[in-house]
C-alpha cells in the first residue's frame, strides 16, 4: 500500500503539517504486518482544486494503474481533492482496477457500500470550502484595489521597486534609464521589434533577466501606465476558482484607475504622446516600418503614400539603397523621383538651417499654436460634467432596482424606466470616452510642440552634418514632389526646398 500527503501552501506553518503527514504515514504503514509499504507520495505547496499540476498525486495514480499499489491511505478527503468531479472520477477509476482508498479522518473505505455516498458528500463540502476560500481571497484583493492599494510583480517589472522599509513603490534609477531609452527610441521612429533588437545588441537585460528582448515585452512597457505614475488595477481576473484560469478584463468586473500613485519615470504628457503614436501606427492603413530612421517619414507628393527602401545592385560593388514611392509601379504609377539617404539628409540640413535663421519667430508662433490649439480647459470642464452625469445615472439605476425589489410595481413600466436609464448611461459613457480620446490627442500634440520648442531653443548654430537625434525629435515627415521637396516639422511648420 501507499500513503499520500499534501499541503496547499509553502508557508512555514504548513511545512510542519506536511512533514508530520509524511512521517506519520510512513511509520503507520510500515508498522502494519499485513501491509507492504509501496512508497509515500506527496505534493507540497500545491492546491487540490484540480489534479493537473500535482506531480506526486499523478505519479501515485500512474503506479496504482500499473499494479504497484492496491491501497492508498491519506489524511482526509480535502487532502486528496477539493474538486468533487476529480475526486469521484479518480476513485471510480481506481475501483475499476481493484484499488481501494482509505480516508482516515472521515473513516471512509471506498470499497465499503456506504463509501461512495459519504465520499460524494465530503468532497462537495471540501469543494465548497475551496470556493469560499477563493471568494474570500478574491474579495480581499478587489477591496484593496477599490481602496487604491497597488501591488504587482516587482521582480519582473523594470524601473520600479518596492521599498523594504515603507512598502511604497520607488524608482530604480539604473533601470529607469532603460525605460526612458525605450520610449525615446519609439518616438524617434523605431518599432518595438527594432527596439528589442537594439536593446539585445547593447547587452541590456530584459525585465526577466534574459539576454534577448522580444517586441511583445517592449510593446507592453510602452503601454504600461505605471511608468507615468498611475496604476490600472484588475486588468485580469480569475474566471473559475477550480481551474484558476485568468482572463483579460473586458468589463466583466470593475477596474480601478489610480492617478499619481507613485513617482513617474515617463512624464504623463510624453506617455500620452506615445499612446497616440501607437494608435496612429495601428490605424495608418499600411504596415508601419521602423527599420531605419527614414522609415514612414518620406511621403509621396503625387499619391500621398509612403516611400519604401529598395536595394539596387544588391550583389555587386555598385550596391545602393534608394527610397521610392511604394505605388510607383502599381495602378497609380506615381511620377515622383526616387531619393537616396544622402538626398534626404541634405534636404533636412537645408530645411533645418532655414528654421534656425527664423528661430525666434518660429518659437513665438509655436507657443501661440500650443496655447490656442492644444488647450483642454473647456474639454476638461465638459469631462467633469459627464463624469457627474454618469455617477447620477448609476445612482438612479441602483435606486430603481432597489425600489423594484422592495415594492411591487408594474414590471412593464419598470422595464421602460430601467431601459431608459441604461440608454442614457451608454450615451453619456460613449460621449465621455470620445471626449477623453480627444483630450489625450490634444495633450499629445501639445507635448510634441513643447518638445519641438525645447529642442529648438537649445540650438544656436546652423549644422553642416546630419544629426540623427535632431531628425528624430523635430521632423514629422518629408514630402517628395516632382519639382519641389519639403520638410514638415513637429510644430506643423512646412519648409519647402526647391
Amino acid at each position: 500500500m501507499a500513503g499520500y500527503a499534501r499541503v496547499s501552501t509553502d508557508h512555514e506553518d504548513q511545512t510542519t503539517s506536511y512533514e508530520a503527514q509524511v512521517d506519520y504515514y510512513t511509520n503507520y504503514i510500515k508498522s502494519r504486518d499485513d501491509w507492504e509499504f509501496a512508497g509515500l507520495y506527496s505534493d507540497e505547496g500545491i492546491s487540490a482544486t484540480n489534479t493537473k499540476h500535482r506531480d506526486g498525486f499523478n505519479q501515485m495514480i500512474s503506479d496504482a494503474m500499473a499494479g504497484k499499489i492496491d491501497l492508498i491511505i491519506t489524511k482526509s478527503v480535502s487532502r486528496f481533492a477539493r474538486n468533487t468531479v476529480d475526486s469521484l472520477s479518480t476513485i471510480r477509476k481506481l475501483k475499476e482496477h481493484n484499488i481501494e482508498c482509505y480516508f482516515e479522518k472521515e473513516n471512509i473505505w471506498t470499497f465499503d457500500s456506504k463509501g461512495e455516498l459519504l465520499l460524494t458528500i465530503m468532497s462537495s463540502l471540501a469543494q465548497e470550502e475551496s470556493r469560499s476560500i477563493s471568494e474570500n481571497v478574491t474579495w480581499g484583493q478587489r477591496k484593496r484595489m477599490a481602496d487604491g492599494k497597488v501591488s504587482f510583480a516587482y521582480s519582473r517589472f523594470m524601473g520600479l521597486d518596492k521599498d523594504r522599509e515603507t512598502g511604497k513603490i520607488v524608482v530604480n534609477p539604473e533601470q529607469a534609464e532603460v525605460v526612458k531609452l525605450i520610449f525615446r527610441l519609439f518616438l524617434e521612429g523605431m518599432t518595438p521589434h527594432s527596439i528589442a533588437a537594439e536593446l539585445t545588441r547593447r547587452g541590456i537585460k530584459t525585465p526577466g533577466g534574459k539576454d534577448v528582448w522580444n517586441q511583445q515585452t517592449v510593446r507592453r512597457m510602452l503601454s504600461n501606465e505605471k511608468y507615468k505614475g498611475d496604476a490600472l488595477l484588475q486588468k485580469e481576473f480569475t474566471v473559475d476558482f477550480l481551474q484558476k484560469k485568468m482572463k483579460k478584463n473586458e468589463g466583466e468586473v470593475p477596474q480601478y484607475y489610480v492617478e499619481g500613485n507613485h513617482e513617474a519615470i515617463i512624464s504623463p504628457a510624453v506617455f500620452d504622446m506615445v499612446q497616440a503614436e501607437l494608435a496612429k501606427r495601428k490605424h495608418s492603413g499600411s504596415r508601419y516600418s521602423g527599420v531605419t530612421i527614414f522609415s514612414n517619414k518620406i511621403k509621396c507628393g503625387d499619391c500621398g503614400g509612403f516611400y519604401g527602401s529598395k536595394v539596387w545592385h544588391s550583389t555587386d560593388r555598385y550596391r545602393k539603397v534608394i527610397y521610392r514611392c511604394n505605388h510607383k509601379y502599381k495602378d497609380k504609377k506615381c511620377q515622383t523621383p526616387h531619393v537616396t539617404e544622402e538626398d534626404i539628409k541634405a534636404l533636412f540640413i537645408t530645411a533645418y538651417n532655414k528654421l534656425i535663421s527664423e528661430k525666434k519667430e518660429i518659437i513665438a508662433n509655436a507657443e501661440v499654436i500650443r496655447k490656442t490649439l492644444c488647450t483642454t480647459n473647456t474639454m476638461l470642464a465638459e469631462k467633469q460634467r459627464l463624469e457627474d452625469e454618469i455617477l447620477v445615472l448609476v445612482e438612479m439605476t441602483q435606486n430603481l432596482v432597489a425600489e423594484n425589489a422592495r415594492v411591487a410595481q408594474d414590471q412593464e413600466e419598470y422595464q421602460k424606466r430601467y431601459d431608459s436609464l441604461v440608454q442614457r448611461y451608454e450615451d453619456a459613457k460613449k460621449e465621455y470616452d470620445e471626449l477623453v480620446n480627444k483630450i489625450e490627442q490634444k495633450e499629445a500634440h501639445g507635448e510634441r510642440i513643447r518638445q519641438f520648442i525645447k529642442t529648438l531653443k537649445e540650438q544656436d548654430n546652423i549644422i553642416t552634418e546630419f544629426d540623427d537625434a535632431l531628425w528624430g525629435s523635430m521632423v514629422e515627415l518629408v514630402t517628395i514632389g516632382r519639382e519641389k521637396r519639403s520638410v514638415t516639422f513637429k510644430d506643423g511648420m512646412e519648409i519647402t526646398v526647391e
